[in-house]
């Protein structure tokens, strides 16, 4: 069945490959990279319908001046700019944060973790793939959660949420050969890290 499973991801792949050539090119991309106005409208007509849309072209033509007159920079450049520097700054801290975060951890260790807690055999991957559905519907959850709460609070939330989860994680797997139910406890806590990695980080 894995096998199946596995190939089954390149058929959303085949479906984009064979219908990808019937969609139109991007209006902004054809008036500003190709500055083709006339390819540029028909995309547009395409998109939106018949209509008047100069509006959206006057867009488009206020995009291509405010590129044209940003200046690129270079790496180094980025780096030695102080007015970026509190920018660079926070998208370091976050893209650190989400490579030290725990996620490869609990995906490599919770084989381990069903295993100790007498999961048939048989059982464990699909309980390993009910771990990564969990986080394909967290995330779909976070797209409509961002819009209300916002970005930073779905941040710390996620963060203090995994941080307490990964504390009492510790503790249940020292403890597991205690009790028997903290097995059960621990995968609970696995499933409910992996919810808290998709609604945040």
């Amino acid at each position: 069945l894995w096998p199946w499973l596995l190939a089954s991801s390149g058929l959303s792949a085949l479906v984009q490959l064979v219908t990808l050539p019937f969609f139109p090119d991007s209006p902004s991309y054809l008036l500003i990279q190709k500055g083709n106005e006339e390819a540029c409208r028909k995309a547009i007509r395409k998109l939106w319908g018949e209509g008047d849309h100069q509006a959206e072209i006057d867009d488009i033509m206020k995009e291509k001046g405010a590129v044209a007159s940003t200046k690129t920079l270079r790496v180094l450049e980025v780096i030695k700019e102080r007015s970026l520097r509190w920018q660079l700054y926070i998208l370091m801290t976050v893209m650190t944060t989400l490579q030290l975060c725990g996620i490869n951890a609990i995906y490599f260790y919770s084989f381990e973790v069903f295993h100790t807690a007498k999961f048939e055999e048989y059982l464990i991957p699909y309980v390993s793939l009910g771990v990564g559905l969990c986080e394909c519907l967290s995330s779909i959850l976070c797209s409509t959660l961002i819009d209300r709460f916002g970005r930073k609070v779905l941040l710390w939330g996620g963060y203090s949420l995994m941080c307490s989860v990964l504390a009492l994680l510790t503790m249940t797997l020292s403890l597991q050969h205690r009790f028997f139910w903290m097995h059960y406890f621990s995968v609970i806590l696995i499933f409910l890290f992996v919810v808290f990695y998709g609604i945040g980080p």
